[in-house]
């Protein structure tokens, strides 16, 4: 069983002066990586034109990174356990910006991929231990409320930083810029973080069983990866093998979890009903999310002509929404109750995501912006709330072991979405009927539509144009239904799951 505690606690230490002024260098990791996972969406279309990826390939830079992040995060969570969470923090940070550099300037879809999935195991040293300071440093239930508030905000105000900078760079530089912002907040969080943020271990954690990381890895990028070919293909011969093995590591990993002395993972936590509520809600709430989000922002630049910076600024209510509730969603847990409120924030996102059904290439900002606002607003309720009972709920020596799980179904909710959702966009797209002499690259992605569209004479540009931007508003509106059905039998899932949970109130 790891430790993310050292053992002594005292009411000066609960009270420590610094605990703010770190949660400040531990919400720039948060920064960090949020603001990484926006900016690619906006940079879609560029790296579309200049790499001239495959639809498949496409699919795989954006969710290439969710799955290696998916498959480390327990793994990387133990490692901090024993090397210190202070150290694999500032170690995977400054990972995190050199990689980056490596992203900014791949050359061909392949090294893009394969920079994208090196970010993803810099990421995975992040993630976990923000969360799991965040429970070191704050011991009173109600400040830890607010620390994961501020938290979940920045996570929020990054999805509204990353297109909005975003937006400026690749109407001013070329795509790989955006990436290159990652550098200077990767700076001041180790500089600053060396001098601020106290080291945690656990005292006694037992050996990093490295079959155990590697079961854990081959098992999440298998299954992941079977679900997404089967979305997009069916179920070909190589897809239900890649199936079965992730299935087949995933079950000798929770086998072995079981018989370890120091388990990367300790299998009792999800006995926790409370626990296993809100990782279930915040898997399925994202899965029912990534998709959309993944496509928005070529909807918004690609079927309704804006400019990047002006995509980035059209999804900023959605970051209000998000900020301005998860400051307020610890209050209203105690005030109401912990299913109400993540249940409310479900239900909320749910039925904006239906209201988007009806979304195609003329819809209006109003509702597109009213829709954000809700979303973010239900988003930041919902995660808020389940991050601080995923926290509340286990003992202080397993937050690390805790954080770790709440972030994988995270990312792992965001590879499904993206994988499942994003291939109903994919699917119904192909679909598209051009003009004789249409390209078959157009058919691919709408950014290959619109760069062939550049060869082909005006009129059949025109028609050729107008088919594949109907075809990917439909595939994006079904892909909304489908995540509105997600989140709504979500939301009545967790009213039975979260069943008596409250946040303690008392310090």
């Amino acid at each position: 069983m790891t430790s993310t505690l050292q053992p002594a606690e005292t009411t000066e230490a609960a009270r420590r002066p610094g605990r703010w002024l770190a949660l400040g260098v531990l919400v720039l990791a948060v920064l960090l990586v949020a603001v990484d996972a926006t900016v690619l969406g906006l940079a879609t279309p560029y790296i579309s034109e200049d790499l001239k990826p495959s639809g498949t390939q496409l699919l795989w830079i954006g969710d290439v990174y969710s799955f290696v992040i998916a498959g480390l995060l327990v793994s990387m969570g133990s490692l901090g356990d024993r090397v210190g969470r202070k150290r694999i923090l500032l170690v995977g940070a400054t990972a995190f910006g050199a990689i980056s550099v490596l992203n900014a300037y791949a050359t061909t879809p392949g090294m893009l991929i394969v920079a994208r999935a090196l970010l993803g195991v810099a990421g995975a040293t992040l993630m976990p231990a923000t969360l799991a300071l965040i429970r070191n440093l704050f011991h009173d239930p109600r400040e830890r409320s607010l620390a994961v508030g501020i938290w979940g905000a920045t996570a929020s105000a990054g999805t509204a930083v990353g297109p909005i900078v975003g937006g400026f760079l690749l109407e001013h530089f070329w795509w790989g810029s955006v990436f290159l912002i990652n550098l200077p907040v990767m700076a001041v969080l180790v500089l600053v973080g060396i001098r601020l943020l106290p080291e945690s271990r656990s005292t006694n954690p037992g050996p990093w069983d490295l079959v155990s990381v590697l079961l854990s890895l081959v098992g999440m990028v298998g299954v992941v990866y079977a679900v997404k070919e089967a979305a997009a293909h069916g179920f070909a011969a190589g897809t239900l093998a890649a199936g079965l093995l992730g299935v087949a590591a995933l079950y000798g990993f929770v086998r072995r979890q079981l018989t370890l002395p120091a388990p990367l993972l300790d299998m009792r936590l999800f006995g926790n009903r409370g626990f296993s509520g809100a990782v279930l809600a915040d898997l399925l709430t994202i899965l029912g999310l990534s998709g959309l989000v993944f496509f928005l922002s070529q909807y918004l630049q690609l079927v309704q002509g804006r400019r990047p910076f002006e995509a980035g600024l059209a999804e900023l209510p959605a970051a209000i929404g998000a900020v301005v509730a998860g400051l307020l969603a610890g209050r209203a847990a105690r005030r109401f109750s912990v299913r109400a409120v993540v249940c409310a924030g479900l239900a909320a996102i749910g039925l904006a995501l239906a209201a988007l059904t009806v979304i195609d290439q003329s819809t209006g900002y109003p509702l597109l912006g009213a829709a954000l606002l809700v979303v973010g607003a239900g988003a930041g309720l919902s995660f808020t709330v389940t991050a601080d009972v995923i926290l509340s709920s286990v003992p202080k020596e397993q937050a690390g072991s805790a954080s770790a799980v709440s972030e994988t179904a995270y990312e792992l909710g965001a590879a499904l979405g993206i994988a499942v959702l994003g291939s109903i966009v994919t699917g119904v797209y192909r679909d598209f009927r051009g003009p004789g002499g249409t390209p078959a690259a157009a058919h691919e992605s709408l950014g290959g539509a619109v760069e062939a569209a550049g060869s082909m004479p005006a009129h059949d540009s025109a028609v050729m144009l107008d088919a594949a931007r109907t075809a990917f508003a439909d595939g994006l509106a079904l892909a909304a239904g489908a995540g509105a059905a997600v989140l709504l039998a979500t939301a009545v899932a967790a009213w039975f799951m979260l069943r008596g949970g409250r946040l303690d109130s008392r310090p």
